[in-house]
């Protein structure tokens, strides 16, 4: 008996089902065949605070792709999964549950604060690594990595103390971004700029006299009090004689100096500027210049310090309306005026970031990028779009100084301690015991962590075993692709390269493959606020993951956002079980015995010679497009092929000899073509579908024990341009006839004779060798093949290539009955063209109506018109029967 696949396709049992299989059995793991070559992927580490999301199932579902394709195709493929401790993320997951126990981190202390975070990691963090399970990710766990675990640990401090000694890591006082709620700095990279309405005051500067005054204007008043100058042009004759002397602070009675400097912008605002180098990173550039003071206002909770005098101890935007009321109907403040700007905020809380001067550890930008700019401008990284390259140099040619330091307890805490004897400074990767100057043991440790970014920038190697030279160091590194979302070039990728080079000597990575966002139906980013995420897993409980890792990439092209429609899932749920009905049907025709399907295929029949071609071209394309991270159209050449091609016409086709009624001989060919050209074709539809190819390869006949470790399709002997030529004629032809039924209305099913006029005798031995094609797909009850039209009867005809098509219309229709049928959905459009015209050119209806609905009716008016155009066309073929 035949095998026989379940009538209907249930992705939740059979995913489940491989997936504990493959990992069982080690196929994720790397052959570590020297003679292979190696193909290497490291993944985005996700947060261990996360859940899995659309933009991870994209991720991971490329890599996976990619995986797969290079696993099949031999080479030695490794993929390392791991997360990452998400510092600010995972400290605030913490400290809310603290807050719910009516506890805090400050009441624990730090050491129990990070065993409550280890806690959570333990408990929650492997929830996320399960969830990328589900999405079939072919990785090799067994080499997962945590950002906090001991070789990664061992990675980053060493990293950093060779940084430190090499003299590109310091610490110092600097402007960094705030987070008054987080307590923290955090990047520049890591500001979100919101637009903003607001107000721009216009305040009055007076000298000690009262008899001159200079006008500023600030959105900010409240640091008003931080001020220590008042900078104008050196050039700017309106405020020449004022330069030098000085003017009193409203509110504060402080006299601060009027200084020169080219930063200001005469022809901008009043032309003079406050200078406040505690809160403005501008202000902060030219109090350097002048060798100003520091005057700190506003303290790392976001209150105004004594500095404020009566205003101390108010929030800021508290102070600042204060400010203004106190100010109102007094000589110094001149106006107030509406002003929009962008407003940066922090891109885990929101809060307003606040501009501070504070203590940072800092790692020295200026040599470090050279290597990973020459790596872009001479291609050996290359960015896949390459308009991505110009993106990053831009970023890392106008880079400041990078403030790695974070006000943070969970995270790699920064190895530099100071000797409480002597005030020695020492920085190494492991712990000190005792102080090599003074010998004492009374060290103290800095109590800041490292930004997240600086452990996951050493990812590709550390994962590796970096700084140790290990074997798969050796063997898998630099590893091959990065596969990336754009809006992370600058927060890791560019961290990554600078790191490798100056770390390990080599570039991470070959390529950085970067995909877009996935958006909703809308083409807006999905978001909590708008409430428009899509949970994949819910996905992948109702279609399976087969469907949504098809949904991801069909229709994907590098670098841009694709949209999640709900139609579109459907549609690829729609095609896994069309496959899977076509594999059941032809196993269900396959012998008992499957040896006879083990030899070389070697097609003699026109059919199994024409699907056999195209599957080689459509195999060499697959290879092609993976080649050059074109996944869209991978997917989309394999899955038209599958069902097009194969489904569509080959089985079809098929039918006849696989049912025995063309004699044994021609079903054994039938069945080894059926079989083994699906075979095949699983084999390149599997990086992107691994699931239901898994299970529907293995009742076929094949070697080995799993798809998965496989070969990639060598079938280029099964090119033949010549059955390619052939079947398109006999296809376009069966198509034409389609194509005359449905436009004279032949009811669906109704057989009717064909007739076929060549004048070419090779051609016409080619159409008469294929009249079963139009019984089985044209509704043909006979096809007669002529030199010559002998037709005496009214028919339509239609012609393709050197073929005439005359299909008789006698006994499919009544000439009278369809002309009137005709006649009467003519003048039906007509009256709706009409109604529309008249709709539209009512000027009252155009500017009044939404826009929205004035644009349907014109789609509608486009619509109708083209529908009448082919009713005539119609109605002038029927009336000249």
């Amino acid at each position: 008996m035949a095998k026989e696949l379940a009538k209907a396709y249930d992705p939740s049992a059979i995913e489940e089902k491989w997936y504990d299989i493959w990992e069982k059995a080690g196929y994720f793991k790397p052959s570590r065949d020297e003679e292979r070559t190696p193909f290497t992927i490291v993944m985005p580490p996700p947060n261990v605070t996360g859940r899995l999301h659309m933009g991870h199932a994209m991720d991971n579902t490329m890599q996976d792709i990619l995986i797969r394709y290079h696993r099949l195709k031999g080479d030695n493929t490794l993929w390392v999964p791991g997360t990452d401790h998400a510092g600010i993320a995972t400290q605030a997951k913490v400290e809310s549950l603290l807050r719910e126990e009516g506890s805090s981190k400050d009441e624990i202390g730090r050491e129990a604060f990070i065993d409550r975070c280890w806690q959570w990691k333990n408990e929650y963090g492997e929830a996320i690594t399960q969830q990328i399970r589900k999405l079939g990710s072919s990785c090799d766990w067994s080499m997962e990595r945590f950002t906090m675990d001991d070789v990664c640990t061992h990675a980053v401090r060493k990293s950093f103390a060779d940084l430190y000694h090499k003299g590109l890591i310091y610490q110092g006082d600097y402007i960094v971004n705030w987070c008054p709620h987080c307590e923290t700095t955090i990047s520049d990279i890591e500001v979100e700029h919101e637009d903003h309405h607001g107000q721009l005051y216009y305040l009055n500067y007076y000298t000690a006299d009262g008899s001159q005054h200079v006008t500023i204007a600030t959105t900010r008043p409240e640091t008003i009090f931080g001020d220590v100058a008042i900078a104008v042009h050196p050039e700017d004759d309106r405020f020449s004689q004022l330069i030098g002397q000085e003017v009193l602070i409203p509110l504060a009675d402080r006299a601060i100096p009027i200084i020169a400097d080219d930063y200001v912008d005469k022809e901008f605002g009043t032309g003079a500027l406050k200078i406040t180098p505690s809160h403005d990173v501008n202000d902060f550039a030219v109090g350097q210049r002048h060798n100003l003071p520091f005057c700190e206002v506003i303290d790392a909770k976001g209150y105004m310090t004594d500095k404020a005098g009566a205003y101390a101890g108010l929030d800021r935007f508290d102070c600042r309306k204060k400010i203004i009321q106190d100010l109102e109907g007094t000589k110094y403040l001149h106006k107030v005026e509406d002003y929009d700007n962008a407003v940066g905020h922090c891109y885990r809380c929101h809060t307003a970031i606040e501009p501070r001067v504070s203590k940072q550890w800092f790692v020295a930008m200026e040599k470090l990028v050279k290597p990973a700019l020459e790596a872009a401008y001479s291609g050996d990284i290359k960015f896949v779009p390459e308009r991505f390259t110009k993106i990053y140099t831009s970023w890392l040619e106008n880079i400041r100084d990078w403030c790695i330091s974070r006000q943070l307890w969970w995270g790699h805490r920064i190895p530099v301690w100071t000797c409480q004897e002597c005030g020695h400074i020492i920085c190494e990767a492991h712990d000190p015991d005792a102080c090599p100057i003074c010998g004492s043991k009374r060290l103290q440790q800095d109590e800041d962590v490292l930004d997240t970014w600086f452990s996951s920038g050493l990812w590709p190697f550390e994962v590796l075993g970096w700084p140790e030279k290990t074997a798969d160091l050796d063997m898998f590194y630099p590893t091959s692709v990065l596969v990336t979302g754009r809006d992370i070039i600058f927060f890791w990728v560019a961290r990554m390269i600078f790191d490798a080079y100056e770390l390990t000597g080599q570039k991470p990575f070959d390529d950085v493959l970067i995909h877009g966002l996935v958006l909703d139906d809308q083409g807006r980013k999905m978001s909590k606020s708008l409430g428009n995420g899509i949970d994949p897993l819910e996905e992948i409980d109702r279609y399976g993951a087969d469907a949504l890792r098809m949904t991801l990439v069909t229709g994907t092209t590098p670098g841009n956002d694709t949209r999640y429609r709900q139609e579109k899932i459907e549609a690829s749920r729609n095609f896994t079980n069309k496959l899977w009905n076509a594999a059941r049907f032809v196993l269900m025709n396959q012998p008992e015995d499957q040896s006879v399907l083990k030899g070389d295929f070697q097609p003699r029949h026109l059919y199994d010679r024409w699907i056999g071609a195209r599957l080689a071209k459509v195999a060499a394309h697959v290879s092609e497009s993976l080649d050059h991270y074109e996944l869209g159209e991978a997917t989309r050449a394999i899955t038209d092929f599958i069902w097009d091609e194969y489904c569509d016409w080959y089985i079809e086709l098929a039918k006849p000899r696989l049912y025995g009624k063309h004699g044994p001989e021609a079903q054994v060919e039938a069945q080894q073509a059926s079989a083994i050209v699906l075979r095949d074709a699983l084999l390149l539809l599997h990086p992107i579908m691994p699931f239901i190819t898994e299970e529907i390869w293995q009742q076929l006949p094949h070697e080995g024990e799993s798809i998965m470790i496989a070969d990639w399709p060598q079938i280029e002997t099964w090119l033949d341009d010549q059955a390619e030529a052939d079947m398109t004629l006999v296809m376009d032809a069966v198509k034409a006839v389609r194509g005359l039924r449905h436009d004279m209305n032949v009811p669906t099913g109704k057989r009717a004779p064909i007739h076929l006029v060549i004048a070419n005798p090779d051609l016409r031995h080619l159409f008469e060798d294929q009249q079963e094609a139009f019984q089985l797909l044209a509704f043909a009850s006979e096809v007669k093949v002529g030199a010559d039209n002998d037709l005496t009867e009214q028919a339509v005809s239609a012609v393709t290539g050197s073929v005439q098509i005359l299909l008789p219309i006698k006994e499919l229709l009544n000439l009278e009955t369809e002309i009137a049928r005709m006649e009467k959905e003519e003048k039906r459009l007509q009256g709706e063209i009409k109604r529309l015209e008249g709709k539209l050119n009512n000027q009252g209806f155009v500017t009044k109506a939404p826009a929205e609905v004035v644009n349907q009716e014109r789609e509608k008016l486009t619509s109708y018109k083209g529908e009448l155009t082919t009713v005539e066309d119609r109605l002038d073929i029927l009336r000249n029967l």
